[in-house]
């Protein structure tokens, strides 16, 4: 993904100590504002701003932040006047934010001053984050960040305070592509006092309900794949469609639906609550501790298991009624009753094991792509504010995409124990036994039965995902960079 970036020399041309606006930045300001002027009409709005600084990556909320604080006569516009005093105004935010900083005052912030000054706010992260979160503004190459480096950095970020610079370097993106395996992320104690967790998470799972209501048809057709071998259900994406609307009518093509979406709050809820207690013990007495990357992944994971075993029953149902045909069951309560008088509770668990072994290659490398993927953009653009929404996105995505292919074995395997019931009289074979069936059948290519589908759905699963996100958090009162929204406060 190609990114452009806008570098406005001005930055470079004011003396670090200078006290107040000279000459000479008055002119650099005047040249900017003619830049992002782009109308000529002596004033800027929302959207010559969103251009001008496109390639920075800020979202529209921090644009608006721009405009409604520099905007004071309230005309929802910034003439020369009111711009220059908004960036005199926030380079006095960010000199004493730099300052906070600079604990030894040498003029320049290091790597143990950064990781210093988001402890004091709540948010833990070893050295080697911080010395990441310097290399992203470090453009000289001295691994310190002088004022010249920081002012560059967030001149064109409305924040006023550390906690909001720490919320800008973390990742804070809920994106659902079907599945729910990944580590969570991580909050500070405000966040987590404030309410924002929650509304973040709530605004997580409405994008995911949304997202996977608009891809079940596809979601079906996979499970069709996974379930049926090759001499069952043969042909392409397009005959598969046809074959479930030709048996239920084009509804049919979302049954299981309603499950899978019900299944997304408890799942949430349950995993961060977990994966927040496994932290605290695996700290112990020390409450302070950064938590290592594989300790963090230990604790995502074992969270991930405790989640699934608590919800794996509404997984079974799912699965079955993805498959029933027409007129099998009423709904999600018949369905439970028929399994449950036939098969007893233990079929509620079936394919549990293969779903417990998928959660650690899954986790792991949506995880470790993710922080290969987004570091990896950072140092290639070092100077360059965020990563940016689609960046962001996009890394997402593709990790997300690499931890299912790790994984997908494992959840044939567990989708077609999960339905074994359905074929009455029929043996049911161990995973052991059913993966030994499948190779000498199908061969290797048979454990990845289904896999276009779900590899057709991703890009429209991310996409939708993040647009519903984002209104959720919207109307929820919670911007891009986590705070409560102000607009038309007073």
């Amino acid at each position: 993904m190609g990114v452009q970036r806008t570098w406005f020399p001005w930055v470079h041309c004011q003396d670090s100590e200078s006290p107040g606006p000279d000459h000479e930045r008055e002119k650099r300001w005047a040249e900017l504002f003619d830049q992002l002027d782009l109308n000529k009409d002596g004033r800027i709005d929302i959207l010559e701003l969103r251009t001008g600084l496109a390639g920075r990556g800020l979202s529209g909320g921090s644009l608006e932040r721009i405009v409604e604080a520099g905007d004071t006569n309230q005309d929802g516009v910034l003439d020369f006047e009111e711009f220059t005093q908004y960036l005199r105004t926030h380079e006095k935010q960010l000199k004493l934010m730099f300052r906070s900083l600079d604990r030894n005052n040498d003029g320049k912030i290091d790597a143990e001053e950064i990781q210093h000054s988001l402890h004091t706010v709540g948010v833990d992260i070893s050295l080697e984050d911080a010395t990441r979160i310097l290399l992203s503004m470090d453009k000289d190459g001295t691994m310190t960040i002088d004022w010249n480096e920081w002012r560059d950095y967030f001149l064109f970020n409305p924040l006023t305070n550390m906690e909001d610079i720490a919320r800008y370097w973390k990742r804070s993106m809920m994106l659902d592509i079907g599945e729910q395996l990944t580590v969570p992320d991580e909050f500070s104690e405000e966040e987590k006092k404030s309410g924002y967790v929650w509304r973040q998470l709530m605004a997580g799972a409405m994008a995911g309900s949304v997202s996977r209501t608009g891809t079940a048809p596809l979601d079906r057709l996979k499970v069709f794949r996974q379930v049926h071998g090759s001499s069952d259900f043969k042909g392409n994406v397009r005959s598969g469609f046809q074959y479930m609307v030709k048996e239920g009518g084009l509804w049919s093509l979302w049954r299981g639906n309603g499950m899978n979406v019900l299944k997304i709050a408890p799942e949430t809820a349950i995993k961060f609550t977990a994966y927040e207690q496994i932290k605290s013990f695996i700290r112990g007495s020390d409450e302070t501790r950064n938590l290592r990357v594989h300790e963090r992944f230990f604790a995502g994971c074992l969270a991930g298991a405790i989640a699934q075993t608590a919800i794996y029953p509404m997984e079974v149902l799912k699965t079955r009624l993805t498959l029933r045909k027409t007129g099998q069951f009423s709904g999600i309560a018949h369905c439970a009753k028929q399994i449950l008088q036939r098969e007893g509770v233990t079929a509620f668990y079936k394919g549990y094991v293969p779903n417990m072994l998928s959660i650690v290659p899954y986790a792991g490398i949506d995880l470790a792509v993710y922080e290969t993927l987004k570091f990896a953009w950072l140092n290639r653009n070092r100077g360059l504010a965020d990563p940016g929404v689609m960046v962001l996105v996009g890394c997402g995505a593709v990790s997300s995409t690499c931890g299912q292919l790790a994984s997908y074995p494992l959840a044939l395997i567990r989708t077609r124990m999960q339905a074994q019931a359905l074929d009455k009289g029929a043996p049911k074979p161990s995973m052991l036994a059913l993966l030994h069936n499948i190779l000498t059948k199908e061969g290797v290519a048979g454990l990845y039965r289904g896999i276009s589908p779900n590899l057709l759905k991703v890009i429209p699963a991310v996409s939708v995902s993040y647009v519903v996100y984002e209104y959720t958090r919207i109307v929820l009162g919670v911007d891009i960079e986590g705070r409560r929204a102000g607009k038309g406060k007073g």
